[in-house]
């Protein structure tokens, strides 16, 4: 029996010094059916997934670091500045400022676990000692508040402050102190941290019913349990289970704010999508810790509610700019509430005006990615490499240094209302920067999803050429080359560099947009019966060598939507692999709007290699028909007419790549 328990401390010690250095430190949750690897394990080699994390640390790391510390434009680290006595003055900016700054750091936390350049510790370690500087005795930091406090102006605004983006703020420090402390093994920000979650700890045990309504877009929430995975403390888990019994507890909730009612009573997606998705998220970041089957039965409701009935094909979440739910069911305006950013209704998914803010699209990747951990469902993976590819990537430029709040799938220059968030990409979006730091720390940590460990064996999620150096859960090194010119090209081969002696299984993502998938082991062919939209096992005793190609072929797909989806009715998209496609109107003769091409589905769909802003991709030929009666001046309808059509050929690029060459209109669906 000694012996047993030996064995047991030793396998644990070695869980925890391989597997608790990923984005979620769940290698001890006992109801997470995978677990990460390091921030550090996997290195992007080419392809893709390479140039997009060079411009990453090239471009968009430095360029948000440096606008994030100009105070004539951001003024968040201003704020900080100002809050910790090193200047006088007011807060400026929105609410959130200070966690889009955690978010800025939390990307350069885990592009440090990969780079480990020098530079950006230097960074990080001069930004932390101003946060300790900034941070009350009682451990709470929100600059907005402390500057009102250090400068005499604060105000008896305690509810108001909950409502303020308080919690949201610390969350987004919480979540970023355990990368930081994974990414280098320093305690400096974590101690920060520890100061944050014990004042909620607090906070939420002696404040008033009105005082403990849940604030808005509860990133706390995976910050509260991250900080439990990490410092084993149990009382954050106590927080973390306190802060679902108490929500939808007071008579002041709202559905804006998905708080009206108690998480255990909603089975639908409501509201906020930015909010929803990061509490969805915390969810289920709770469940792997407490294996409560109501929660996860809700979670699975809503993902069902969300994917079949609410998301566009790019993976975007939240489709009207301004909603109400219920929908018209009562005059009574505590029924009736108006919803800014809404899901909106079942499929209630325009394009033109879709809002589609790229952090709820980074929020459906950061619930899947946790659905995924929990359940070990390629459903799950699916999501994530969709929106990652799409709605995520469409939220900034080439380049990496202008970006997007909304994501439409139709740009019109002849729509008569001006739409509230602009559709060309910014470098500094006013009020509302929040999309770019999200992008930024996204991008940053995108190698983390791309494997899991389990007792089974090693999770292929994501595929990109790249390196993974990691160890199984008993401390066995385990070392993978892949190589791929995915999303591209189909074909990916998995080598073996290094893996334990005893048995060890492969489980490779089919995705679920892939058909007639094939997989052969040292060239030869898999004849087991291959499932799209699940993990295929390999299973046998490997060796250094061995060689798995699977090959994915990637035809031109021509995509239809629910016909209850009404604004695409008897229209279609094109996909191929996971990149969705559009229409950009510099394909097309002068003043002849997206809008008024047909697409011949005759075509021969040829792919073609081309560049656009140093970046290399894939482009698809197509033939379509352009009606010579074009004119709708003065027109609400008029007589279908094919006389005098004219056919011309279009190039249709990858979604995420749309606007990139200036001002123009753009469609993902399109008539035939």
């Amino acid at each position: 029996m000694k012996k047993n328990i030996i064995i047991s401390s030793l396998f644990l010690s070695t869980v925890i010094f391989a597997q608790n250095k990923g984005l979620v430190a769940n290698s001890e949750s006992p109801y997470s059916k995978l677990q990460s690897v390091g921030l550090q394990d996997v290195k992007w080699t080419n392809g893709f997934w390479k140039e997009q994390f060079d411009v990453e640390t090239k471009n968009t790391l430095p360029y948000m670091w440096d606008l994030y510390h100009n105070d004539e434009i951001s003024h968040a680290y201003k704020n900080f500045e100002i809050a910790a006595g090193l200047s006088k003055g007011t807060f400026k900016g929105p609410s959130f400022h200070d966690g889009d700054f955690y978010k800025i750091f939390e990307g350069m936390a885990a592009t440090y676990a990969v780079t480990k350049d020098k530079k950006l510790d230097v960074e990080m370690d001069k930004a932390i000692a101003l946060f300790a500087k900034v941070q009350r005795k009682d451990g709470y930091i929100h600059t907005p508040v402390l500057i009102d406090e250090r400068w005499g102006t604060l105000g008896p605004e305690e509810v108001k402050k909950q409502l303020g983006f308080e919690k949201y703020n610390m969350g987004h420090l919480m979540t970023a102190a355990c990368i930081h402390y994974r990414a280098t093994g320093k305690t400096n920000f974590l101690n920060i941290a520890k100061g944050v979650a014990d004042f909620l700890y607090d906070f939420y045990k002696k404040a008033s019913p009105e005082l403990a309504r849940n604030a808005i877009c509860p990133s706390h929430y995976m910050g509260i349990v991250e900080m439990y995975r990490t410092t084993k403390n149990p009382k954050y888990l106590e927080l973390a289970n306190n802060l679902i019994d108490i929500r939808g507890t007071t008579n002041d909730g709202t559905d804006d704010n998905q708080d009206r009612v108690p998480f255990r009573q909603q089975t639908t997606a409501m509201g906020h999508a930015v909010r929803a998705n990061y509490l969805y998220a915390g969810v289920a970041d709770l469940y792997a810790e407490t294996g409560e089957k109501k929660l996860l039965d809700n979670l699975e409701s809503i993902w069902d509610d969300v994917t079949y009935r609410k998301m566009y094909i790019t993976g975007g979440c939240g489709s009207l700019y301004d909603g109400v739910s219920p929908d018209g069911t009562s005059y009574d305006p505590t029924v009736v509430q108006k919803i800014h950013q809404a899901y909106g209704r079942p499929f209630q998914l325009p394009n033109a005006t879709a809002h589609t803010e790229t952090c709820a699209n980074i929020g459906n990747v950061l619930w899947n990615w946790r659905m995924l951990q929990i359940t070990g469902d390629a459903k799950y993976a699916d999501i994530v490499e969709l929106a990652l590819y799409n709605s995520v990537l469409s939220g900034m430029d080439l380049e990496g240094e202008k970006f997007l709040y909304n994501n439409p799938l139709n740009v019109s220059n002849d729509l008569p209302f001006h739409q509230r968030w602009g559709n060309e990409r910014e470098g500094y979006i006013a009020l509302s920067n929040c999309c770019a730091p999200n992008v930024t720390r996204t991008i940053a940590e995108v190698g983390n999803y791309a494997y899991n460990i389990s007792k089974e064996g090693l999770y292929v999620n994501l595929y990109g050429s790249n390196q993974l150096r990691t160890k199984s859960l008993n401390g066995e090194e385990i070392e993978i080359e892949q190589q791929t010119n995915y999303p591209w090209d189909g074909k990916i081969t998995l080598k073996i560099v290094k893996v334990p002696k005893d048995l060890q299984t492969f489980f490779l993502r089919i995705p679920g947009w892939s058909q007639n998938a094939e997989v052969s082991v040292n060239n030869a062919k898999i004849t087991d019966k291959i499932i799209s939209g699940t993990y295929l096992q390999l299973n046998q005793k490997w060796k250094k060598g061995d060689v798995i190609e699977l090959n994915l072929p990637m035809p031109v797909e021509l995509m239809e939507a629910n016909p209850l989806v009404e604004e695409v009715k008897n229209q279609i998209a094109v996909k191929r692999g996971p990149l969705v496609y559009c229409l950009e109107s510099d394909q097309l003769p002068a003043k002849i709007s997206v809008n008024d091409v047909a697409l011949n589905l005759k075509s021969n769909f040829a792919t073609n290699n081309f560049t656009l802003n140093n970046r290399n991709l894939v482009s698809i030929d197509a033939e379509a028909v352009i009606n010579s009666n074009n004119s709708w001046n003065k027109s609400l309808y008029k007589p279908l007419s094919s006389k005098d059509a004219t056919a011309v050929s279009v190039k249709l690029i990858p979604y995420f790549a749309w606007g990139n060459k200036g001002k123009g209109e753009m469609t993902v669906w399109m008539s035939h």
